[in-house]
């Protein structure tokens, strides 16, 4: 289980640029609204140097990372719900994502249009969110209008369609669906099913001019406003300048962003943060043969765990053998790790942690 993130904002805003850059899958970038029209998808290998360590100690010739699936999804503007633009073609898309990475133009260029004529992150966002709030408000008046009708023959479904009115009535003071006071009950009944567009984690990808990537500007600071009262992330970017680190061998690319003052490129911290926003955590299957990643959601118990290698792992489990990261790094052997008392046996009730090299064992 990787993730799936679906790259949105105006026309122009740089998305496109971005995904090239990130997936080096090739979709098109031109000064111009609507280039992309089908979705661009492309998957991106997530760097980890935990892989690397654990590679050395077990000397594995086969490594499987985890990895990031990016949608590139056609530039919306005003009035996409009732169909302008792509319309309902973009927003179909969107459905089918589980995370949103909302690109805002925060630079200025005379050269690259804005579909509005200027730059305005706060106009930006809110154009957006208005567009799949009144979508989500036409899934929600569906799903009331079947249940009113359900409920005048059995009372048992009033509960649900109180529900969708009190979700419409949120909807339609411009709030979106994931603020929304909802118990766990209704979550698990009837929100989570209507897979609302406005109910799906978004982080905020600013994008600017390489000259500003460490020290932002007042487009990002506005951008910051929102998120903070939103309690959403924000991540800094230039499009331009992932597009020259994606062009250059891997063994170059940390010299050329030490170089522009970065810790980290931009796509380690949209991974970084998606990972977090999604609540996602990477355990490790390491052995002479093959280290590989994977990802599981954070809460999860040891034989969810052995249920993502295979669904026969989760159905026999019996017990998992658990070491951590940090202690395989510091005493660099199993064995080391084994004498020092710090291989657990867990069972059933065990909540995996984040770095966790686990061996289980199950029925077959």
């Amino acid at each position: 289980m990787g993730f799936n993130c679906g790259i949105v904002g105006l026309p122009n805003v740089g998305k496109s640029t971005l995904f090239n850059a990130i997936t080096a899958a090739g979709a098109e970038a031109a000064n111009y609204p609507f280039c992309t029209i089908e979705p661009n998808v492309g998957v991106v290998l997530v760097a980890d140097e935990r892989i690397d360590k654990l590679v050395a100690i077990y000397n594995s010739p086969k490594i499987v990372p985890s990895s990031i699936e990016f949608v590139d999804i056609a530039g919306l503007v005003k009035g996409a719900s009732k169909g302008e633009g792509l319309g309902n073609q973009f927003l179909s898309h969107i459905r089918d994502v589980d995370a949103i990475a909302h690109v805002v133009r925060c630079f200025d260029d005379p050269n690259v249009i804005h579909v509005d004529g200027s730059v305005d992150p706060k106009r930006d966002i809110e154009v957006i969110e208005t567009e799949l709030i009144l979508k989500d408000l036409e899934t929600i008046e569906k799903k009331q209008q079947d249940a009113d009708r359900r409920a005048k023959s059995d009372k048992k479904f009033k509960p649900e369609a109180d529900f969708y009115g009190k979700v419409k009535e949120h909807l339609a003071t411009g709030r979106l669906a994931r603020y929304a006071s909802v118990s766990n009950d209704e979550e698990r009944l009837w929100l989570r099913d209507m897979h609302l567009l406005t109910n799906k984690p978004v982080m905020y990808v600013c994008n600017v001019h390489e000259k500003e990537i460490t020290t932002g500007n007042a487009y990002v600071e506005r951008v910051r406003e929102i998120a903070a009262k939103e309690g959403a992330k924000v991540v800094v970017v230039s499009a331009a300048v992932e597009a020259e680190v994606a062009e250059l061998p891997a063994a170059d690319r940390k010299e050329f962003l030490d170089g522009l003052g970065l810790k980290e490129s931009g796509l380690q911290q949209v991974v970084r943060e998606g990972m977090d926003l999604l609540g996602l955590i990477t355990f490790f299957t390491a052995g002479p043969k093959e280290v590989h990643a994977w990802t599981l959601r954070k809460g999860a118990m040891a034989p969810e765990a052995a249920g993502v290698i295979h669904t026969d792992f989760e159905k026999g489990f019996i017990r998992a053998e658990i070491m951590k990261c940090d202690d395989l790094f510091r005493l660099k052997t199993e064995a080391a790790v084994k004498s020092a008392g710090l291989l657990h046996v867990e069972g059933r009730e065990y909540v995996m942690e984040d770095g966790d090299i686990c061996h289980f064992l199950f029925n077959v």
